[in-house]
C-alpha cells in the first residue's frame, strides 16, 4: 500500500448495459474514465469491476481514493418491475380507500375512448389496514391513537409475510407523533419490518401523493439496502486490496434525485431520494459542462443503452420539481425535471399491432444485447442499425468489445422482409423512429411549456447521445449542439461536480393577507435546525454549509403551487411580500399570465435546502491548433445517410488528436473510447478550448 494521502475522486455510474467510471486527481485536475459491462444480477460487481479498471488505468492504489459518488439505477428498476408482492400500507379508520379513490387524472386526455379505467393499486384492499386515531388539519389531536389497533396490525402484516409498510395517517404533515409511535409499537412486535412513515418521507398535504410516496419508498428499501450493503462488502475488498473484508474508511456517497448526493447511510433510511439518481447526475454534469462552454440555457439528452432522459436547463441550473412520476407512479420529492423514453442502444425493433415499426420501449439491455454482441441476441436493435449503415465502428471501449456486422444484417433480415424492405432501408428507418421518439421528448420539456427549442443548445451524451444529435438539430431547428469531451461517461462526471443536499418541508396553508411573519420564521428555523444536524453528521464544516429557503405558493382555489426563493435572515411583511411579487413573476414565466391584484395568494409549503459545499473540478483545455483536422485522421469508411440513399466515403477522425480550433466538414465520423459522433452532410463540427465538439450547420 502506497502512503501517499488521498488522490483521486471517483464517480461511478451504473446504467443497463455499461458502468461508467470517471477518476479526478485532486492534485493535477486530470481526468481518467473507463467504462465496463454492467452485471445486472449483481450491480455491485459491476461497481467494484470499475473501480479495479481506473485504479489500474490511473496506476493507483485503493488507499489513494479520497471519495466514491456512485449514481444508482436500483430503486428506479424496483419500481419500474412493478413486484409489489411484499407491501401494506396502515391509515386512518375509514380511509382504506384512499388509493382507490386517488385522483381523476387521465394521461393524455380522453380521445376518442368513452371510458378510462384507472391503474392497479399499488397495495390491494386486502393488504390495507386501519387504526383509531384522528388529527385535523391544524396538527390537533381530535382522537387519541388506538395502540391496540396499531399492535394487531403489525401482527397481521408478519402474519402475513408482508416485509414493506408504509404509514399514512390523516394529517400526519401537521403533527407526527401517532405516526412515531407506530414505529415504536412495530419495533416491539414486528422489527423485522421496512417501515416508511409519511411524515418522514413527505410532510406535505394531499394524502393520496404522501400515502403513494411513502409506499414507494417502503417497497425499495430492501433492494436498496441490500445493494448498498453488497457495494460496500465488495468496495471493502477493492480497498483491502487482498480480498478481505474491512470496514471502508472513505465516504460513499450516492446520487439523490434532487441534484445532490447523501451518504450511503442516510440513503437507506430514505431510498425513495434516489429514484432518478444516474439520470440526476448526467444532467448536472452535462449542464456543467455547457456552461462553461457559454450555454447556459441547454437541453440535455443522455442516450445510453435502454432509454434517453431529456432536462431542461435555463441559467446553467436543470430544472427542479416536486411532481414527478416513476413509471404509473407519482413520487412527490424534490427531483431534477426530467422526460424519459424507452430509446436507447439496445431499444428493440419491433412489428406493432397495426403492421408499422416500433423502436424501443423493450431494450436487450447488456445480456444478451443487440445481435452484433455475439451473445446470443436474436432482436434487432438500435446499435444493429447503427452498425449496418456505418454509422459505429466494428468495436466498442477502443476494441473491448467487438461488434458482428453480418451477424447484424442477417438479424435484420426477417424483419426487413416482413415489411418489405431492404436491410438498409429498415435500418434508416429504425433511426429515423429513435430520432421522432427522442424529438418528442424534447418538444415535451420545450413546445408543451411555451418555449422555443432553437433557443436552447442540445448537449448530447451517453453511449449513444451524440450518434443523432445532427440529426435533431433539423429536426427541431436547433442551432448548436455540444459533444461534451468524454460523452460515454458525462454522468459519472457528473456525480464529481454536485454538493451534498437535503431538502426539508412542512405545509403551512397561510394566506399571503394574513402572513404571520413569527410563526413563518419560527417553522424556518426548524426546518434550518434539521438542516444543520445532517451536515454536521456528514462532518461538512461550518464554511461549507449553506442553507437555503424556498415556499410553494398558489392563487387561492389553484390545485398547484410555484416554488419561489425566499431571503435568509428574520422573517417580517416585507419577506411576505417579496415572496408574493416573485410568485407572480415565476407563474407569468411559467404559465403566460397571472392574476396579480385580482386573485388571493396563499402560501403553502416552507422548505429548506442544506448544501454541503465541494470543491469543483476545474475542466482542462486542451492544446490549439488551427481550422485543419488533417492530423487527426485515421482512415475511410462507406456511411449510408438516408439524404444520399446510398454510403458515402466518410473520414474517420480520432477525437483525442483535435485540436482547439480544428474544424470538420461533414459527412464525417468522430470516433472516441466510448462514443461516436456524426457530422452529418451539410453539418460542421467545431473543437473548443475545452474539447467539446460544436456541432451546427454548415455555413
Amino acid at each position: 500500500m502506497s502512503a501517499e494521502s488521498p488522490r483521486y475522486r471517483l464517480g461511478i455510474d451504473t446504467g443497463g448495459t455499461f458502468t461508467d467510471v470517471v477518476a479526478i486527481d485532486a492534485h493535477t485536475g486530470g481526468l481518467a474514465t473507463t467504462k465496463t459491462p454492467s452485471t445486472p444480477g449483481d450491480p455491485s460487481r459491476g461497481l467494484l469491476d470499475g473501480i479495479r479498471k481506473v485504479l489500474h488505468q490511473v496506476g493507483a492504489t485503493p488507499d489513494q481514493v479520497a471519495t466514491i459518488a456512485h449514481g444508482t439505477t436500483v430503486a428506479t428498476n424496483a419500481l419500474l418491475e412493478e413486484r409489489f408482492t411484499s407491501l401494506g400500507l396502515l391509515v386512518t379508520r375509514g380511509f382504506r380507500h384512499i388509493l382507490e379513490i386517488a385522483r381523476q387524472s387521465v394521461p393524455s386526455g380522453y380521445g376518442n375512448s368513452y371510458f378510462w379505467v384507472k391503474p392497479d393499486r399499488i397495495v390491494p384492499l386486502e393488504r390495507v389496514r386501519e387504526a383509531t386515531g384522528r388529527m385535523n388539519w391544524r396538527g390537533e389531536i381530535l382522537t387519541p391513537l388506538d395502540e391496540q389497533d396499531v399492535r394487531e396490525a403489525a401482527r397481521w402484516f408478519r402474519a402475513q409475510g408482508i416485509i414493506a409498510v408504509g404509514v399514512c395517517f390523516l394529517h400526519s404533515y401537521a403533527n407526527p407523533t401517532h405516526e412515531q409511535r407506530v414505529r415504536e409499537i412495530f419495533a416491539e412486535e414486528y422489527s423485522d419490518a421496512f417501515l416508511s412513515l409519511s411524515s418522514d418521507v413527505l410532510p406535505e398535504y394531499r394524502e393520496y401523493e404522501r400515502a403513494m410516496t411513502t409506499l414507494v419508498d417502503a417497497f425499495v428499501k430492501p433492494q436498496v439496502r441490500d445493494y448498498i450493503n453488497a457495494a460496500e462488502g465488495h468496495l471493502a475488498e477493492a480497498l483491502d486490496g487482498t480480498g478481505a473484508a474491512r470496514p471502508i474508511d472513505i465516504p460513499f456517497l450516492i446520487m439523490k434525485s434532487n441534484g445532490g448526493v447523501v451518504a450511503a447511510h442516510a440513503v437507506e433510511r430514505q431510498p425513495i431520494t434516489t429514484v432518478l439518481s444516474g439520470p440526476a447526475a448526467g444532467a448536472l454534469g452535462a449542464s456543467f459542462i455547457a456552461r462553461a462552454a457559454g450555454f447556459p440555457d441547454a437541453i440535455t439528452l443522455d442516450a445510453g443503452g435502454t432509454s434517453t432522459d431529456v432536462c431542461l436547463v435555463n441559467a446553467g441550473q436543470p430544472r427542479l420539481t416536486t411532481e414527478g412520476k416513476i413509471g404509473r407512479f407519482p413520487v412527490k420529492t424534490p427531483m431534477i425535471d426530467i422526460i424519459t423514453v424507452g430509446t436507447g442502444g439496445g431499444s428493440i425493433a419491433w412489428i406493432g399491432p397495426d403492421g408499422g415499426l416500433r423502436v424501443g420501449p423493450r431494450s436487450a439491455g447488456a445480456d444478451p444485447g443487440p445481435i452484433c454482441y455475439g451473445k446470443d441476441g436474436t432482436a434487432p436493435t438500435l446499435t444493429d442499425a447503427n452498425l449496418v449503415l456505418g454509422r459505429i465502428p466494428p468495436h466498442l471501449l477502443g476494441g473491448e468489445v467487438p461488434l458482428d456486422a453480418e451477424a447484424a444484417r442477417r438479424g435484420l433480415e426477417p424483419l426487413a422482409a416482413k415489411l418489405g424492405l431492404d436491410v438498409l432501408r429498415l435500418a434508416a428507418g429504425i433511426l429515423e423512429l429513435a430520432n421522432w421518439n427522442q424529438a418528442n421528448a424534447i418538444r415535451q420539456i420545450t413546445v408543451k411549456q411555451g418555449r422555443d427549442p432553437r433557443d436552447y443548445a442540445l448537449v448530447p451524451f451517453g453511449g449513444s447521445g451524440p450518434l443523432q444529435a445532427g440529426r435533431l438539430l433539423d429536426l427541431l431547428g436547433m442551432r448548436t449542439a455540444i459533444v461534451p469531451p468524454i460523452p460515454g461517461v458525462t454522468s459519472a462526471f457528473g456525480l464529481l461536480v454536485v454538493d451534498l443536499r437535503n431538502d426539508y418541508v412542512i405545509t403551512r396553508v397561510q394566506s399571503a393577507e394574513a402572513f404571520d411573519p413569527d410563526n413563518t420564521q419560527r417553522h424556518y428555523e426548524r426546518l434550518e435546525m434539521l438542516a444543520e444536524d445532517a451536515l454536521a453528521q456528514h462532518g461538512v464544516p461550518l464554511e461549507r454549509r449553506a442553507l437555503l429557503r424556498s415556499a410553494d405558493l398558489r392563487y387561492h382555489g389553484q390545485a398547484y403551487e410555484v416554488c419561489v426563493d425566499v431571503p435568509s435572515g428574520p422573517v417580517d411583511a416585507a419577506t411576505g411580500q417579496q415572496a408574493v411579487e416573485a410568485f407572480h413573476q415565476a407563474h407569468r414565466r411559467a404559465y403566460g399570465y397571472d392574476y396579480r391584484g385580482k386573485q388571493e395568494v396563499e402560501f403553502v409549503n416552507l422548505r429548506v435546502t442544506s448544501l454541503g459545499l465541494i470543491d469543483k473540478p476545474a475542466l482542462q483545455e486542451i492544446a490549439a491548433g488551427g481550422p485543419d483536422a488533417s492530423a487527426a485522421l485515421k482512415g475511410e469508411r462507406g456511411v449510408y445517410f438516408e439524404v444520399a440513399g446510398d454510403f458515402q466515403p466518410c473520414q474517420l477522425y480520432d477525437r483525442a488528436r483535435l485540436l482547439a480550433g480544428n474544424s470538420i466538414i461533414g459527412p464525417a465520423i468522430i470516433e472516441e473510447y466510448g462514443s461516436t459522433t456524426v457530422v452529418f452532410p451539410e453539418q460542421q463540427a467545431r473543437v473548443d478550448h475545452f474539447g467539446n465538439l460544436l456541432l451546427m450547420r454548415s455555413e
